[in-house]
């Protein structure tokens, strides 16, 4: 399936896929503050950020860009947030970056690999009102029941 995308700043690669058979294409960082693009951004301790990663995307209608962490930023306390790009929409795509350590600055270099993304395909519900049965084995148990 093709996937256009129109590059806003052609000293970034294009998203890539790392390996073979990988479902997310690694997008790259383009930090900047009042239109003037920098070398780097920090994100202060507990702080948020977002960063965009100087693309726009035409996507088909029926599918959607999904926004993932990796990894190796989770590993070091850095938590880029899941978000979700409709086909509709048609501006830069920005990521949300949180330094969740409470101990100093943390520094995204342009250029830095930041945020997956995977085209999936959406399904939209036919909302019926009702009411919900609670027949099941799991039934209303919540977060951490099925472990017990």
């Amino acid at each position: 399936m093709n996937l256009t995308i129109e590059r806003l700043d052609t000293s970034l690669p294009l998203p890539t896929y790392a390996h073979e058979g990988d479902s997310g294409m690694d997008l790259y960082a383009r930090p900047y503050a009042d239109h003037y693009a920098l070398d780097y951004i920090e994100i202060e301790p507990m702080g948020t950020v977002s960063i965009g990663v100087g693309i726009r995307l035409g996507i088909p209608d029926g599918y959607e860009i999904q926004i993932r962490p990796r990894s190796g930023m989770t590993r070091e306390g850095i938590i880029t947030h899941f978000g979700t790009v409709d086909s509709g929409y048609r501006g830069e795509v920005m990521v949300n970056i949180t330094n969740t350590n409470t101990y100093g600055m943390y520094r995204i270099y342009r250029k830095a690999r930041i945020a997956q993304a995977i085209l999936a395909p959406v399904t939209r519900a036919h909302i019926v009102e009702g009411v919900v049965e609670n027949d099941t084995e799991r039934g209303s148990n919540g977060f951490g029941s099925t472990g017990k």
